[in-house]
């Protein structure tokens, strides 16, 4: 992972991981059930963007040298990978 990518991707996990520890508040105060749902899928979809640069510098950069290289068998296993984890994203 590029160094660039790592920062930001730790930056915003850091930045989740209040957000998990604000839901475990507001389940332990009884806050109302919409508020902490609201609150799940706004983290839900902050781990979503930190997928997303993940895959991106995966692609921009593994599959990226897999495909220069002209090495078959390792373009073939990057994307399986990449299709195993995008039939894993819908789920």
């Amino acid at each position: 992972m590029r160094d660039e990518i790592k920062s930001s991707c730790l930056k915003r996990l850091k930045r989740i991981e209040g957000q998990i520890r604000g839901l475990a508040k507001m389940v332990e105060d009884d806050r109302y059930c919409i508020d902490v749902v609201t609150q799940i899928a706004a983290a839900r979809a902050a781990l979503r963007r930190v997928e997303e640069e993940v895959l991106r510098d995966h692609v921009a950069h593994c599959v990226e040298h897999a495909i220069s290289s002209g090495d078959k068998a390792d373009q073939r296993q990057k994307i399986a990978e990449l299709m195993d984890v995008i039939g894993r994203a819908d789920r």
